[in-house]
């Protein structure tokens, strides 16, 4: 048991089996305000995407899993989220695009994105990311100033939020 009557997710799935479902509902939406250039209104717009996902824990981490569709061009992108108790999350993806993005509050990561129009080097520096845990539920919100080939092109938001489906 932890302080103030808290205690750790590996310690409540010990008390109560799994926290999450395996079918689970993600919603990721993403925000991104230009810090270079002239900037169109509706560029700020957020982006949204709501999709089914698989979720399971392990190792003291969340995984979700999912398959992106990009408009255009067949085939798809397979997303895997992982998020670990230390505050730490990463996003791996693999297929028509591939890469390996870390967010830690305070840190800068730097990753190769490679897309099917071409390699970026793509840095994101963490100002700030909260995630909060319930029994059926994930949120984590994620601030980040991002920049591709060393040059800062936005500050980003993103929210996701991953529920459990009935069983």
């Amino acid at each position: 048991m932890s302080g103030k009557g808290l205690i750790s997710i590996g310690e409540y799935e010990r008390i109560s089996g799994d926290v999450m479902t395996k079918d689970v509902l993600l919603s990721i939406s993403g925000l991104h305000y230009e810090t270079v250039g002239i900037v169109e209104e509706d560029e700020n717009e957020p982006i949204q995407v709501i999709t089914p996902a698989t979720y399971y824990f392990k190792n003291n981490k969340h995984y979700v899993i999912y398959d992106e569709v990009v408009e255009g061009i067949p085939g798809f992108i397979r997303n895997k989220v992982r998020i670990a108790e230390s505050g730490k999350l990463e996003i791996v993806k693999s297929g028509l695009s591939n890469t390996h993005m870390v967010f830690e509050k305070d840190k800068m990561n730097i990753t190769q994105y490679d897309t099917p129009y071409g390699e970026l080097l793509v840095g994101t520096h963490t100002k700030d990311m909260q995630v909060d845990v319930t029994d059926r539920n994930i949120d984590v919100h994620v601030n980040y100033a991002l920049d591709v080939n060393n040059e800062p092109v936005a500050d980003c938001n993103i929210v996701m939020n991953i529920k459990a489906l009935d069983r």
